[in-house]
């Protein structure tokens, strides 16, 4: 029985969409754990951990219920710290974001009588959910691997409310506690400060500047990780692994949508993609064809109801990948 943990919110969302639609619901982590479930069947079991408010606790296990190979046994609301957001969606990738409560951050203790799993996926989205002890006493304690995903650690918020990019500054501390980590573009453009940038790229997305991806993959390999994926938006991912001493580079394609209606949520499940295709079948290509699958799943509608079982997952991948 394969078991996989997924740490990090369970926000109260709002969502905007470029549709002029509103969408309520439970987001961040119940994405990948819904889709874990529904890709495990009867093969293994998902655990959520997270903190939550006492107001939305019955309503979250209420959520998870259907599913009977989801343990809600680290999901609390002890301490009634949970995260609320609200999105805005300009168009179909970009987005203005608004936190308006914050989750008590996940330490050693919330997990430490958690069993052995084989993937422990870390899906912070803001900068202060997750504490570096945590990855610590993994490494230390549990064998596991561990998938991270950096949106957290390039996420902050201001006294408003108001989520911002930021520098992920001390990212030379966490590297050697990850084993798999995985960003988009623009999350690696603010992780990536080896020289003096001018004031017009300190405060823009570029979503053609991919030179510095190469030497940021050889760097980060050096300093621990294994596997470095980088999300490319409708294109794909690509990721890099050490084969000796040399570094290998993939370009995995995307699973093509025709119409997206939300894609809140795309990120949280390709890590969970990540997780299965690793832990599953301990392959670094098939994780990123389970991860853009995921994440193409998730743009297709407001409801879990997109998440789909191994078999229709597995043959949507052949349909994409064997042709």
């Amino acid at each position: 029985m394969t078991k996989i943990a997924v740490l990090g919110p369970i926000p109260r969302d709002t969502i905007f969409t470029h549709h002029g639609e509103t969408i309520k619901k439970y987001g961040c982590v119940t994405h990948p754990v819904i889709a874990l479930a529904k890709l495990f069947g009867n093969d293994g079991t998902v655990y959520p951990v997270s903190h939550v408010h006492e107001v939305d606790y019955e309503n979250i296990l209420e959520l998870f219920k259907p599913y009977t190979n989801i343990d809600t046994s680290f999901v609390s609301s002890k301490y009634d710290r949970g995260t609320v957001i609200e999105l805005k969606f300009v168009d179909q990738n970009n987005r203005l974001e608004r936190q308006t409560a914050c989750m008590r951050p996940i330490v050693p203790k919330d997990i430490k009588d958690i069993e052995e799993m084989d993937a422990y996926v870390f899906i912070p989205i803001t900068d202060f959910e997750i504490s570096l002890r945590t990855l610590k006493f993994i490494k230390k304690k549990r064998k596991g691997l561990v998938v991270f995903d950096a949106h957290g650690p390039t996420t902050s918020m201001g006294m408003t409310g108001d989520r911002y990019r930021k520098f992920w500054v001390d990212m030379d501390e966490w590297l050697k506690y990850i084993d798999i980590l995985k960003m988009n573009l623009e999350e690696s453009q603010a992780c990536w400060f080896k020289r003096e940038y001018s004031a017009e790229e300190m405060t823009s997305y570029d979503e053609e500047r991919t030179e510095h991806l190469d030497e940021m993959a050889a760097y980060v390999l050096k300093k621990g990780v294994k596997f470095f994926y980088v999300t490319l938006d409708a294109k794909g991912c690509v990721f890099y692994t050490k084969e000796g001493k040399d570094v290998k580079k993939q370009f995995i394609k995307s699973v093509y949508v025709d119409h997206v209606v939300d894609t809140t949520g795309c990120g949280d499940s390709f890590a969970g993609g990540l997780a299965y295709g690793f832990a599953v079948y301990n392959d670094p290509v098939k994780a990123a064809q389970f991860a853009n699958a995921l994440g193409a799943l998730r743009t297709q509608g407001k409801t879990f109801d997109v998440f789909k079982s191994k078999e229709d997952t597995e043959a949507l991948i052949s349909e994409y990948y064997d042709s």
